[in-house]
């Protein structure tokens, strides 16, 4: 007798910044366990071309939607559309964040001379941007007495990390979001209904390849210090996200809510000495 316990076929899911690296590497490992998803990113080139791509995938449908995270009303027009083409949402990835320049500081510079426009920036992108599309799809897994949030924390909630003040506020505040979102929806709506998120380690991306990265391919010395405090000595692949998002969405984890998993190669848990 198969054992069913991670199946998560079936299930509709809506993963924002789905169109991007992290969103989209989950967006189509979710496609390709059968499960239906709404790629919601902020540019519609992308956005398209990342649809077209998963349509191309197995059988489960796929959906685009052109919308800022921020934006209350798309995000409730789009959950009411989810609903009324497929019955609902079970899933959220929020995946929309990100850092900005202005708010990350320079070792020639000093928290002082930050932009703090762009620190109210990147809160509202990372912090906002998870709380406004939890909210509005959370509100169809209410009505549906299950579902499973998840979102996209970091190492940055753990212990801070130097030069991105911005950054590391709003995971602070992601995590406890967590937490309080866990407990709202589970006693006062239903225990079906889950809320946790994920702290990758390092991963190099778009974002943070030039701080991670040098022109000649070469470790820059926060690299060095990085690996330095990851026991498996290397970066992560972006593909071992996979394995912990189908894990927190499926009946494997149905006592599990309200906790941040690591997924870190031990950077989390390594004092270095």
């Amino acid at each position: 007798m198969a054992n069913n316990m991670f199946d998560i076929s079936g299930q509709n899911a809506v993963v924002t910044g789905g169109a991007g690296v992290l969103g989209g590497s989950i967006a189509k490992h979710l496609v390709e366990q059968g499960v239906n998803v709404v790629v919601l990113g902020r540019h519609e080139q992308n956005t398209m071309e990342k649809v077209e791509e998963l349509k191309k995938i197995g059988t489960a449908k796929v959906m685009g939607v052109v919308s800022d995270v921020l934006d209350i009303e798309k995000l409730k027009a789009t959950r009411d559309e989810v609903e009324k083409e497929w019955g609902g949402v079970d899933i959220l990835v929020n995946c929309a964040g990100g850092n900005v320049p202005g708010a990350t500081i320079p070792d020639d510079k000093d928290v002082f001379q930050m932009k703090i426009e762009d620190f109210e920036k990147v809160n509202s992108i990372n912090m906002n941007g998870t709380v406004y599309p939890s909210i509005v799809f959370g509100e169809s897994m209410a009505k549906k007495k299950k579902g499973s949030i998840i979102t996209i924390s970091s190492m940055a909630a753990y212990s801070a990390i130097t030069r991105v003040l911005g950054y590391t506020v709003a995971k602070h505040g992601i995590d406890g979001f967590t937490q309080w979102m866990a407990q709202e929806m589970a006693i006062k709506f239903s225990e079906k209904i889950r809320v946790n998120a994920i702290a990758p380690g390092f991963f190099i991306g778009n974002q943070n390849r030039a701080l991670l990265i040098n022109p000649d391919g070469s470790l820059t010395e926060r690299s060095k210090k990085v690996i330095a405090r990851t026991p498996m000595r290397r970066f992560g692949d972006i593909t071992e996200l996979n394995g912990a998002v189908q894990f927190l969405c499926s009946d494997a984890a149905s006592f599990i809510t309200g906790i941040v998993m690591p997924v870190d190669g031990g950077f989390s848990s390594f004092s270095g000495v």
